[in-house]
């Protein structure tokens, strides 16, 4: 004999299963210029030896999506501290900033109060840079990052005063393990793609026209790395690092996807100049 509970539960599927669809939240996304970065000898981003003594500027990408009325920040960029000062080219790294988030939200009608994720792809300066610009968000981060930043001594290019709010317990974090669909409709997806850092995620927007878009995180800086199987010697682990390289290409040629590699300034026409939008 079936229990009142069992019943219930049993109702509650045929009620699921007979609902209408839920329809797709509208979908938008923009392109935000988060600064860049002079590497003053590339070959700290091959650990075979390769690009000795070739210099290279490499961009610093975020990125806003809209669901429906709901808005995610992907990545947040280089501090805005630098906004002002010139790149110092003598050091190895040479960062430069010319205008914040919260500026260029303002230009496009989007309050910062209105940002209810800031999603990063993984703990490193360049990419949480102007996160506590926005401390009433819910930091989404991979949980192996989100460790590290508790780490002391911090791991290579970690700052946790970046995201001060969150590690104080003042705003609300959200550590990540594996796949996340972040909206619950299959819309918007972060991919653990572990290797750079124990964290390290890619972004997923299944966008309505445009198709999907897969937005790279650091899983490499430049797109031959991905030909070429390139590995920066700073990366936690090669061998996760050459895994989810491989797991990022083969998602894009399965899903015909727009790989956008997020330092690599040969990709930034791959979607609308701002204050344009993809959708």
């Amino acid at each position: 004999m079936k229990t009142l509970a069992s019943l219930f539960s049993l109702g509650a599927a045929l009620l699921a299963l007979s609902a209408p669809a839920r329809a797709a939240a509208d979908l938008e996304l923009w392109r935000l210029d988060c600064g860049s970065v002079v590497i003053k000898d590339l070959s700290s981003f091959s650990d075979t030896f390769s690009y000795k003594g070739e210099t290279r500027t490499l961009t610093a990408s975020c990125y806003l999506i809209r669901h429906g009325t709901d808005y995610m920040l992907w990545d947040a960029g280089l501090p805005a501290a630098l906004i002002g000062k010139a790149a110092d080219t003598s050091q190895a790294m040479a960062p430069a900033l010319a205008i914040d988030i919260p500026t260029q939200l303002a230009k496009i009608g989007i309050k910062r109060e209105q940002i209810g994720i800031v999603g990063v792809s993984h703990n490193h300066f360049d990419h949480m840079g102007q996160a506590a610009s926005f401390p009433q968000a819910t930091l989404m981060i991979g949980a192996g990052d989100w460790k590290s930043l508790h780490a002391d001594p911090l791991p290579f290019a970690v700052m946790s005063a970046l995201v001060q709010p969150w590690m104080d317990g003042k705003a609300k974090a959200d550590p990540v393990t594996g796949d996340r669909d972040v909206f619950g409709d299959g819309q918007v997806m972060m991919l653990a793609m572990p290797g750079h850092t124990e964290g390290e995620t890619a972004l997923l927007v299944n966008l309505p026209q445009t198709g999907p878009v897969l937005l790279s995180g650091d899983v490499v800086h430049f797109e031959e790395q991905i030909g070429n199987r390139g590995v920066p010697p700073f990366n936690v682990n090669r061998a996760e690092s050459l895994a989810s390289m491989e797991r990022m290409a083969d998602i894009a040629e399965k899903l015909d996807a727009k790989l956008i590699v997020q330092h690599d300034p040969s990709h930034i026409g791959r979607l609308p100049a701002f204050p344009a939008s993809a959708r």
